[in-house]
């Protein structure tokens, strides 16, 4: 006998394709996290300049990060299976073992994270949980992923700019090193391509000027007028300040 269901063409899912910002919505993202020191603008940075998951730069630790050669290496990743918290030296296939250069707003923004979790330690004293990784709440425990694109959309409220998946920030990354005039040779390696022509194709795309001279002022050191001028000035609805030693545990 015939199986009549072998008859029957089933229709594929369509899989939903990514909505990236553009250049200028990443930038009013990152200028607005700046503004409002949020703990986690680094991981903002490294997400959306040089393409990593949330799973890699919850999981990158300080021994990861060379900050004197400009270097960070992809070796770890923080997952929650099964309902507990993983931290694997294995990371996604293709980033293992990957080495990335650190465009000069990765670097100032990681300097600034370093500052940030030294006195976030000094704060919490006793209550302190000592680990090498880079992105920690107040008391040094790790970053729930969950929490993380909380905290996520919660800028992008904050930011007045639309909520888009934490994986699709990876989809802007390429447009944004064009903006901050990497050299396509580093743009190529931070994009892990193998044939430069790719990155090419990439970075047809030229941002405005205003775009351009915004990404650098982020760029440069946190501490200037600029963020002085941006405290005073930003106003934000629905929004407090968020707390500077990091999110609350949960």
């Amino acid at each position: 006998m015939k199986n009549v269901a072998q008859l029957v063409k089933v229709q594929r899912a369509r899989r939903k394709r990514p909505d990236p910002w553009s250049v200028e919505e990443a930038c009013t993202f990152l200028e607005n996290a700046q503004t409002w020191r949020d703990y986690l603008y680094a991981a903002y940075v490294l997400i959306l300049v040089l393409g990593l998951r949330k799973g890699e730069v919850l999981g990158l630790t300080w021994s990861d990060v060379n900050l004197d050669t400009g270097e960070l290496h992809i070796r770890h990743q923080l997952q929650r299976v099964r309902r507990r918290l993983l931290h694997t030296d294995t990371a996604k296939t293709e980033a293992s073992e990957a080495v990335l250069p650190l465009p000069d707003i990765c670097l100032t923004a990681l300097r600034l994270r370093r500052k940030e979790q030294e006195a976030a330690k000094v704060a919490a004293r006793d209550l302190w949980t000592e680990s090498d990784l880079v992105f920690t709440t107040r008391y040094g425990t790790p970053v729930e992923p969950r929490n993380f694109t909380r905290e996520f959309n919660r800028r992008c409220d904050g930011a007045g700019v639309r909520q888009i998946r934490v994986h699709d920030t990876r989809h802007t990354c390429a447009s944004l090193l064009a903006a901050l005039d990497v050299h396509p040779r580093i743009a190529m390696q931070i994009l892990r391509h193998s044939e430069i022509a790719v990155t090419m194709e990439v970075y047809t795309h030229v941002p405005s000027a205003e775009t351009r001279r915004a990404l650098r002022k982020l760029g440069k050191a946190l501490g200037g007028s600029k963020q002085k001028d941006g405290k005073k000035k930003g106003k934000r609805k629905q929004e407090e300040p968020p707390d500077k030693d990091g999110q609350q545990e949960s």
